[in-house]
Formats: C-alpha cells, structure tokens, sequence
C-alpha cells in the first residue's frame, strides 16, 4: 500500500506541559481538525486513550460523516503524543506529536505518516495535508489569546 510523510513545526506561546494536557483530551480535537466535527465512545486503555472522531466532508448541500477510530497515547510526559488512525476505505495514519520547550514557549512539531490505497492515495493526501496546516493554524489562535 502506498505510504507517504511529512512534518511541520510551529512555534506556540505557551508552556509544553499546557498544550500537551490540551492535546491529550480527545474534546480538544473537535474544531482543531478542520474536518472534525464530534468525538464519542471515548475510553481509557491504560497509558492510551480510543476514541472515534467524527469527520465531516462538505460537497456543496451535501455532507458525508466518516467516523475515524483513533489511538491517542502519552508518552515521554509532556514531550510526546502518538496518535494512530484508522479510518474506512483502508486508510491508515500516525501523528506523532514532538514538543520542545523554545524560549518561553514550545517549538511544537507534527510528523505524519499515512497509508493508503493508490486508487485514493492524492485525496488523503491533500486532505492530510490541508487537516495539518488547519490543525497547526487553530493551535497557535488557541493559545495565543
């Protein structure tokens, strides 16, 4: 299946450790993914935290939901979350979520890794692509208030 990667790296006005406990509450993802609209059936497994967020794809007067499973795990305390992603149509995606104290605030880096069937390999692409700059974009207004 063809696999693709990329990172960007923001820097944020704030502390690791505030947007590390921002990021690791599921709730936090709806509106900070663009397309994420809802999460539910949210779960604690150990260190690691499954959810299903709502993804909602817009064509003109029509909307399809893509319910997505995640995997949201904490590691390295305040420094690291992993989040894996499985989504219908054969789609498989790792976040990983690097954060390092910057001045006085954290340099906040998002590696993508995603797999996908090559039938379908461009959109999820452009659509990872683009959930990640919008991703990115709402971090820093959240925590530059």
């Amino acid at each position: 299946m063809p696999f693709d990667q990329f990172s960007e790296t923001v820097r944020l006005p704030a502390p690791p450790p505030a947007i590390y406990a921002h990021l690791l509450e599921p709730q936090s993802y709806v509106a900070l993914s663009p397309l994420v609209v809802a999460v539910r059936d949210v779960r604690a497994q150990g260190r690691a935290i499954s959810y299903v967020a709502v993804e909602r794809f817009r064509l003109g007067p029509f909307h399809w939901d893509n319910p997505i499973r995640v995997i949201l795990t904490g590691a390295e305390e305040d420094r690291r979350l992993v989040s894996e992603v499985v989504s219908p149509g054969r789609v498989r995606l790792v976040a990983t979520v690097e954060l390092a104290a910057s001045g006085t605030g954290t340099a906040l880096t998002e590696s993508i890794e995603v797999w996908s069937p090559a039938v379908i390999r461009s959109f999820v692409v452009r659509q990872a692509g683009s959930a990640q700059r919008g991703r990115l974009a709402e971090l820093s207004r959240r925590f530059s208030r």
